[in-house]
């Protein structure tokens, strides 16, 4: 099951990496290393690489209702000076003006939303969202369906800040 979950979310990330560059063709992502819950990745794009880590949840709820595959990607995209972005991609579409939260412990991050995806509504807030993420305890990412579902998916942040520092370098 992890790994299908594993080889959709590459899917996932080729498809958005490819929307945001799209006169850039993209190679096969390759695994670079596991750690814990997390994975560390990256792709050729263009004349550089894309990096990024990657985990699915632990638990998703409600129970009983088909989630699709739900992931959680922060990426490193030096050559289009993108930084630890956080994204929440989602199995399904998301409600048209909803928003994501991602909690983590006791803070909360607003995520603005378009199809199955989400972003930090606000950029200048990933640095403490991804900071959030490497000290954590736990994180937990609520979303609204299309069909007006509300749903919630817990993560693991074990081996968050190993994978991130294996992608520090991504060049």
């Amino acid at each position: 099951m992890f790994v299908k979950s594993i080889v959709s979310a590459l899917a996932l990330v080729l498809i958005t990496a490819g929307a945001a560059g799209a006169q850039q063709t993209a190679a096969a992502p390759t695994r670079i290393q596991q750690f814990q819950a997390w994975g560390a990745y990256s792709y050729k794009q263009g004349t550089g690489n894309v990096c990024y880590v990657l985990s699915v949840p632990t638990e998703k709820k409600p129970a009983g209702i088909d989630h699709g595959d739900n992931f959680f990607i922060v990426s490193q995209r030096p050559g289009q000076n993108i930084s630890y972005e956080p994204q929440a991609m989602m199995g399904y579409t998301v409600k048209d003006g909803s928003k994501i939260e991602v909690v983590i412990d006791n803070k909360t991050f607003v995520m603005f939303t378009k199809d199955k995806a989400g972003w930090v509504e606000n950029a200048a807030q990933e640095p403490a969202l991804v900071a959030a993420m490497k000290g954590g305890k736990s994180m937990t990412v609520n979303a609204t369906s299309r069909r007006g579902t509300a749903t919630s998916y817990s993560y693991s942040l074990s081996g968050i800040s190993a994978s991130l520092k294996q992608i520090e370098s991504c060049k």
